[in-house]
């Protein structure tokens, strides 16, 4: 998959790690910036999407249009559930709004105290 399809504001079908096992689901996560050394990123730093009809955690966004996300169903990015991703494990599945992803790197940076 060529790399400018996997920019900051992708979804992308990740395996997002649980965090209370040594396992991984695949399921869409919210490209947020990618790492690596120079101009070669090769590492996304994603946060976790859910469906927006589990019980809300603080810090939640919604995602205004799932269908532009290529989300079934409506959801909100949990910005609690932040991984790092190898670049090859991720597949593009559709593109947030700028507005949203501001809304995710502010709350972002509000979390992590930056």
């Amino acid at each position: 998959m060529p790399t400018s399809e996997l920019v900051p504001g992708t979804v992308a079908r990740v395996p997002f790690p649980y965090t209370s096992a040594e396992a991984s689901q695949h399921r869409p996560a919210l490209i947020v910036a990618a790492a690596g050394p120079d101009d070669a990123p090769f590492l996304l730093w994603v946060v976790m999407i859910t469906a927006a009809a589990n019980r809300p955690w603080e810090g939640d966004v919604a995602i205004p249009d799932p269908a532009a996300a290529g989300l079934p169903i409506p959801s909100v990015v949990r910005t609690a559930k932040i991984a790092t991703i190898d670049l090859v494990r991720a597949q593009s599945r559709g593109q947030v709004s700028s507005q949203t992803l501001a809304a995710v790197r502010a709350e972002l940076r509000r979390r992590l105290a930056l």
